[in-house]
């Protein structure tokens, strides 16, 4: 299932031959395949973390929860789909004394084939080869080729190769899943007409051109892109009398969990002026160290960044230095001040995402001032709101939202739930779409409507049987009925 000796023409037409017999398989099969893969995974735990940790710097610790969160998602998938909802089937029967008649109209979500699959980064496990994007799909019925990412490859190939023994074990189709490597065969899969969608997280740059060119195909295609995020955070004067400290404290650890390296990391965080929040931010900081980052390239543009923030006049470094090394030293966090104004005045400079650990606090005079640089930030994976009971703040509530796919109350935006209500997507440039990433409805994404109308039952899928033989939630004549 997996294959450096395969061209990629002849790993597509695998897959899309995967795809027609995974499609045809029951939803208690590809469970099984599901689970298989989680526990093959979880088998080999303690192999994986290593070879994660040489290529990564992440920590033991770190991946060792990583991997638990990856079959974590695989299980998750496979409770979705044995409980059925995700098919939204629906039944209107025919009405032949309507005006005008009403013919019977069956509509289901089927896969929608082979689906690319580019890995990340900063999450060597959970959106990388088997994480959440290659969980959903194969969920649902499509086949999936990954592109590994450079960063880790020697890791990407060891879970490919457990992944593939582990679905060829649990007797899923030969041509399921694929891995392959090299920026060009990226490039070639994403145009690639056996594809029929692509899920990405990455750069803005990157994803864009990848994102490009699946719409500008002969037969555009859905790119599911998570790109970039600034993850702005609220706080209010009334929040900041009553818990200074411990909102530093929280910030400081939230910006520089991982080396800053979360696509949740709080960028901005917006404060009242005149206050010594900046100086406790600072000072939370002092001891959280520098730490390696995930890839030479992310560790040489870390300082770049740093010092285009302070190029900027009525920018101040309160913490940290931006005269450092992070290729070779390791990334040290940052903490940079600044006014809301100063933000208004040269947004393309300073909102900008720098990948790693820092962020800049932003005062603002009053709350005309912070909607006004608000409406400036662009979508974002998250937005977050430290505010006191019974504060007005349904507003800013609506502004945030409008802002961003997770608003949060009076926490920190690094660490995503894998449940049934996640949503890990925002605006653009956050994300290229309107759906999640993380989550039961992740499985979306690679799902299309298709009516049958006037059809005989024995073409039909079994969720759309009148006898409704799975037990799935469907909706008949207009009615959500449950089994």
């Amino acid at each position: 299932m997996t294959t450096a000796t395969l061209s990629l023409s002849e790993l597509t037409a695998a897959a899309t031959a995967a795809a027609r017999t995974s499609a045809a398989a029951s939803d208690a099969e590809r469970a099984g395949w599901l689970n298989a893969v989680a526990n093959a995974l979880d088998a080999n735990a303690a192999e994986l973390v290593e070879i994660a940790d040489a290529e990564t710097s992440l920590g033991v610790p770190r991946l060792t929860g990583e991997v638990a969160r990856t079959t974590g998602q695989l299980r998750l998938f496979a409770g979705v789909i044995t409980e059925g909802s995700y098919l939204e089937a629906i039944i209107d029967h025919a009405d032949p004394s309507a005006a005008p008649p009403k013919p019977d109209l069956r509509r289901i979500l089927r896969p929608i084939g082979p689906v690319a699959v580019f890995s990340a980064s900063n999450f060597p496990f959970a959106f990388s080869v088997a994480g959440g994007d290659t969980a959903s799909a194969l969920a649902v019925g499509c086949s999936v080729i990954v592109k590994a990412h450079s960063g880790h490859l020697r890791l990407s190939e060891r879970t490919a190769a457990i992944v593939a023994e582990a679905l060829r074990g649990a007797g899923a189709p030969e041509g399921l899943f694929a891995l392959v490597s090299g920026r060009e065969v990226g490039t070639a899969l994403v145009q690639d007409p056996a594809i029929k969608a692509v899920g990405f997280t990455g750069s803005i740059p990157g994803g864009r051109a990848l994102f490009d060119l699946a719409t500008s195909r002969p037969d555009p295609i859905p790119f599911y892109g998570e790109l970039g995020s600034l993850n702005p955070v609220v706080i209010t004067a009334a929040a900041l009398r009553e818990r200074s400290v411990e909102l530093a404290a929280g910030l400081a650890g939230s910006f520089t969990l991982g080396a800053g390296q979360f696509c949740t990391k709080p960028g901005l965080v917006f404060i009242p002026a005149g206050t010594s929040f900046a100086a406790g931010v600072a000072e939370a900081s002092k001891d959280k160290g520098a730490h390696a980052m995930l890839t030479s390239r992310i560790a040489e543009a870390y300082p770049d960044g740093l010092r285009s923030f302070a190029s900027v006049d009525g920018v101040d470094v309160v913490g940290g230095t931006v005269d450092q090394d992070a290729a070779a030293n390791g990334a040290a966090p940052v903490v940079f001040a600044t006014t809301a104004a100063k933000v208004l005045d040269n947004p393309g400079q300073l909102l900008e995402e720098c990948f790693g650990p820092t962020t800049i606090l932003i005062e603002y005079a009053d709350q005309d001032e912070l909607s006004a640089v608000l409406a400036t930030v662009p979508g974002s994976l998250t937005a977050t709101l430290h505010a006191q009971p019974g504060e007005d703040i349904a507003g800013l509530v609506e502004q945030l939202s409008g802002l961003a796919g997770r608003v949060l109350f009076d926490g920190w935006p690094t660490g995503v739930a894998v449940n049934w209500a996640q949503q890990h997507g925002g605006p653009y440039p956050a994300t290229t779409s309107l759906f999640t990433s993380v989550g039961a409805t992740a499985v979306r994404r690679f799902q299309r409507p298709v009516a049958y109308q006037d059809a005989p039952e024995p073409v039909l899928h079994p969720a759309l049987h009148d006898g409704n033989p799975l037990h799935i939630p469907r909706r008949v004549d207009g009615e959500l009925v449950l089994p």
